[in-house]
């Protein structure tokens, strides 16, 4: 045995160091247990809830009016808050989201506060806050289920209650909260949320109700308490319950929300009602059930009394609802698998006609696919709410822009960009209002993973509308690394200008190459809905996302997940150097009949160094001879030589030399176009580049004679380099000649 290990280890030591770099190892392929928390019995290794995992619970009992006048809104709420959690609360933390645009408190506005020589008002209020509207809470009162008053301690966008007693493990407590606050003109801060929109040609309002009572923060298993400020880019994370809500608004409003309708007798007239019904079972197109001509007649009057519409949603983070005078709405059923949901679209006659063409219609095929990728919808309703800027979501409901001109016209970009709003805000049901993640902390969990098949929604159901491809990461990727971030950045931490490209995009095409190029479609979806199975009504973390794709797919992702996620790193490959040889006998004496395959390049080859322009000169020469028998070696077993080298004979070799010059690995996809016109594809696994993390080598048998050899053909893996792909190398022209081209075509 000794003497066999001490062969063994000599042979390891006198093997050639193949594909060895000189440059410093970077680690590329190590496992990434130490950029992320380790598995526990409440999260496990395979990425699945552990036996010990615990979320809490809230539910709500809220009673609200909306003053149309004053434009403020006032509620009354009671939570029971059920601690499952293992660990002694003596506080609990609530969030407070409309003291956001409180002045003096932290303000998402200044963290964009760049003068330009020229800038429109309402950008400049964002900027200066030159007329400091009201805002923000006032709390009446916080008691306990006993009516004694609770000692409160407000932090922003963050309030403290402190218990009269503690709360323990398994048990529940109840909190009775007064509130009002103003509503604030969505149009005057920067990236609202909620708020109303004024219409001054009939001199009436759409109010978008959200971030409205105060709510339950998360405490969990990782963190403790969710302790972020709302600062508005990063949104939120909320526990699930059940809610039964009571909205009182003017008579002649309509009200859309999350949520059943409880009392449609008391809030829609007969005809309404009838409708309703008649949509509940319309599943070719929308029915109508509150008209242009109705809407108009609404928005015409004052009404002086009020209504109060009752809902109820179950199992649900969160609930909000829009309500106006103005509402047109139309609705129709969708049937999935495991039962059929309501579509419904609200919209004033501004969003005419391109509203009622495309709106329901949007909601439910994002409804058949997401539930399709992942799980079918579970809630009664979706609802999709017009407004005059950016989309925001809610369980069951959505808040959505686009609209046409004054004269009912809309581009094909624009009409494009609000069917993908509806989309997306839609999906936002599954990421990451069932499988909520920490959108304060993780925004790329929900927006990108949500963006992932919002576009899987466009290219199958809308295929003649512009898509997310990993071409379109490339100018995001290529950018300056002073100051790029990776995706597993917080939240509120990425640049404002750049937020969009890595939260959503960046996410996007990474499970895009994963599922087209990486895994392959069949085995990414079932680990996709794998995780979406595993976590729908929990708080998964990226962990447990990661571990969940690599157990239910078998394959070891971890070299992917540290480039793509954890840095700024870019795919640039370059075909650096191609050799093309042909193979022929070697006509030598023969000493020993017991044959071999020996490989011996003809001296006048090109070293890897040299600079080749095509194939011009023609292969080098490439001759077989017999092998000596001590090259076999003790163990190895013969080979039938005269067999290789009769399928060997005549054919084409190509050694080809591929750098790594943006220090993202990936696999390598290689298009070989032949002399005869025709073409193959050969794709090396990103595992290649183990040995090596800067350069590899490889070599192809070819029948055939190759004309061009094209890297990543299909634009699988965003090289953001195209000009070094190929070979011989083609002359491209710069961005400013391409540029002049177009200028004299166009004046021609």
């Amino acid at each position: 045995m000794k003497k066999l290990l001490l062969f063994l280890s000599i042979s390891l030591i006198l093997l050639p160091n193949i594909n060895a770099q000189n440059q410093p190892w970077q680690g590329k392929f190590e496992p990434i247990d130490n950029l992320i928390a380790p598995p526990n019995t409440y999260r496990t290794a395979s990425g699945a809830p552990g036996r010990d995992y615990w979320q809490q619970r809230a539910d709500y009992k809220i009673k609200a009016i909306i003053d149309e006048k004053n434009n403020t809104l006032a509620g009354e709420e009671t939570i029971t808050y059920f601690n499952n959690s293992p660990d002694e609360l003596s506080y609990v933390w609530m969030q407070l989201e409309q003291n956001v645009n409180k002045k003096g408190n932290e303000d998402f506005g200044s963290i964009n506060n760049i003068m330009k020589d020229s800038i429109t008002t309402r950008k400049m209020q964002f900027l200066t806050r030159a007329i400091d509207f009201p805002a923000g809470y006032s709390i009446k009162y916080v008691k306990d289920g006993n009516g004694n008053n609770l000692k409160t301690l407000v932090n922003n966008t963050m309030m403290k209650v402190k218990l009269n007693s503690v709360l323990k493990p398994g048990e529940s407590t109840t909190l009775d909260i007064a509130w009002s606050y103003p509503i604030t003109d969505r149009s005057m801060y920067l990236l609202s949320r909620e708020g109303y929109e004024y219409f001054p040609e009939d001199d009436n309002t759409v109010y978008l109700i959200a971030h409205w009572f105060p709510r339950m923060a998360v405490y969990n298993d990782t963190e403790g308490w969710q302790n972020q400020q709302f600062q508005k880019l990063g949104e939120f994370a909320l526990e699930f319950g059940d809610y039964e809500v009571e909205i009182t608004v003017p008579e002649d409003h309509i009200v859309a929300s999350t949520g059943s309708l409880q009392n449609s007798e008391s809030v829609l007239t007969k005809t309404q009602r009838q409708r309703l019904e008649e949509a509940q079972k319309s599943f070719s197109k929308p029915v109508i059930i509150i008209t242009k001509e109705e809407a108009i007649a609404n928005e015409k009057q004052k009404a002086s009394k009020h209504k109060t519409w009752k809902y109820s949603a179950k199992n649900v983070r969160d609930f909000a609802f829009a309500s106006s005078r103005k509402f047109m709405w139309d609705a129709q059923a969708v049937k999935l698998p495991s039962n059929t949901v309501m579509a419904m679209s609200f919209y004033p006659k501004e969003g005419l006609p391109v509203w009622q063409e495309e709106s329901t219609k949007a909601i439910m095929h994002a409804l058949e696919v997401y539930s399709e990728a992942t799980f079918d919808y579970p809630y009664p309703v979706c609802i999709s709410v017009n407004t005059s800027n950016i989309g925001m979501e809610f369980p069951m409901i959505s808040f959505n822009g686009g609209r046409p001109d004054k004269n009912g016209k809309i581009s094909d970009a624009a009409k494009q960009g609000m069917v993908g709003t509806i989309i997306h805000e839609v999906g936002h049901n599954w990421f990451p209002m069932i499988i909520s993640s920490d959108e304060r902390k993780w925004m790329w969990m929900d927006e990108g993973l949500n963006t992932f098949i919002h576009q899987r929604t466009v290219a199958e159901r809308y295929p003649d509308y512009k898509s997310v491809t990993p071409k379109t990461i490339v100018p995001f990727m290529s950018g300056d690394k002073n100051i790029l971030r990776p995706i597993m950045t917080t939240s509120d931490n990425e640049l404002f200008n750049q937020f969009g490209a890595n939260f959503y995009l960046k996410p996007t095409v990474g499970l895009q190459m994963l599922r087209n190029s990486i895994i392959g479609k069949e085995l990414f979806d079932e680990a996709f809905k794998e995780y979406s199975n595993r976590w729908k009504y929990k708080h998964p973390n990226p962990s447990d996302l990661f571990r969940t794709l690599e157990d239910a797919t078998a394959t070891d992702l971890d070299w992917f997940y540290r480039g793509w996620f954890f840095t700024t790193d870019h795919v640039d490959m370059e075909l650096s150097n191609v050799k093309w040889f042909k193979v022929f006998e070697e006509n030598a004496n023969i000493e020993d009949q017991n044959k071999s395959l020996k490989v011996k390049i003809a001296s006048k080859a090109k070293s890897t160094d040299a600079k080749i322009n095509d194939f011009s000169d023609g292969p080098e020469v490439i001759t077989m001879a017999t092998t000596p028998d001590k090259d076999y070696g003790q163990f190895l077993s013969r080979i039938d030589e005269p067999e290789i080298r009769k399928n060997l004979s005549g054919k084409n070799i190509y050694e080809l030399t591929i750098k790594n010059l943006g220090g993202l690995v990936m696999p390598v996809t290689i298009e070989w176009i032949f002399t005869d016109g025709s073409s193959e594809t050969n794709t090396l696994p990103a595992e290649i580049w183990r040995r090596n993390e800067y350069e590899i080598q490889h070599t192809f048998l070819k029948d055939k004679e190759v004309a061009n050899i094209n890297l990543d053909p299909n634009f699988e893996f965003a090289d953001i380099d195209r000009t070094n792909n190929n070979f011989p190398k083609r002359e491209t022209k710069s961005e400013f000649d391409t540029f002049k081209d177009k200028k004299k075509k166009a004046s021609n």
